[in-house]
């Protein structure tokens, strides 16, 4: 019999830096790959953690973590060339063939921007394809930002909305005050809600939206969309901070009758709003 536990070995192919702790690894990789979904990155002697993809690549997917524990810790000890051993992937993602065709919105809250890449990426590279997307992006401060050149290049293509809570350490000149950010393109100061009312849908009762981020930012974003009037069906969350070890054995992910890793981390708002952990 198979062990449905057992790792496989995949090999570092690039690291990129964002900030001081977040990291993407770039691992080589073949198979059939949603965005959304997720994988069990692991280190023999210090355990394993669910890390969600956030890059679809010809043979490699990547992997964007933050440094926050154990595993994550000795995981960044690890640089182009090593391995790390992962097993998956696991839940059922953002499936785009439900967006072609729409308008879309995509909100997303720090590291949160990483499972909803995939999408953004699709969408930018096949503008055709959707009727108009924007995504709302929103970090704490400016050292905060990840995938910037990412961000830069889609706004060719996207309505893009950049946004910081604060400025944090940034200098108080004219520049940062106007909200300008040289390698990203320009951010705002505030809260990703703030921007709800701006997002240009010409349809509001077809639009889709895809929510992902911290409890508390996922909660009031997903109420505002509400109030601009998109229906509770069209909307999308993600429940990746409580995927646990992937097969649903463990029961860590569950909620009420809801396993997270196997009947999510993707979950339509009409399902997740009573899913009261």
């Amino acid at each position: 019999m198979s062990n449905d536990y057992i790792p496989f070995r995949s090999k570092i192919l690039e690291v990129i830096r964002h900030t001081d702790l977040e990291y993407t690894f770039r691992m080589e990789y073949s198979g059939n790959v949603k965005p959304g979904q997720f994988f069990e990155v692991s280190l023999p002697k210090y355990g394993e953690a669910p890390i969600s993809v956030s890059g679809i690549n010809d043979h490699s997917i990547d992997f964007t973590i933050r440094r926050v524990g154990k595993v994550t810790d000795e995981v960044f000890e690890n640089y182009a060339g090593d391995s790390l051993f992962i097993r998956g992937p696991y839940g059922n993602g953002f499936d785009v063939d439900l967006y072609k065709g729409k308008e879309l919105v995509v909100m997303a809250g720090g590291t949160g921007l990483s499972p909803v890449k995939g999408v953004v990426e699709y969408f930018s590279e096949r503008p055709g394809e959707c009727l108009g997307l924007t995504l709302i992006a929103g970090f704490k401060n400016p050292d905060s930002i990840l995938f910037r050149e990412d961000i830069a290049r889609w706004r060719e293509n996207l309505n893009i909305v950049l946004c910081v809570d604060s400025l944090g350490d940034a200098s108080k000149d004219s520049e940062a005050t106007t909200g300008h950010d040289e390698i990203a393109g320009d951010y705002r100061v505030g809260l990703v809600t703030q921007f709800i009312p701006e997002i240009p849908l010409k349809d509001v009762s077809r639009a889709e939206a895809i929510v992902v981020g911290p409890p508390p930012m996922m909660r009031f974003s997903t109420l505002g969309l509400l109030k601009k009037g998109l229906k509770e069906e069209n909307m999308w969350v993600s429940q990746e901070r409580k995927m646990c070890c992937g097969l649903g054995r463990c029961g860590h992910c569950r909620i009420g009758d809801k396993y997270v890793c196997l009947d999510g981390p993707v979950f339509r708002y009409t399902e997740s709003k009573d899913m009261i952990d």
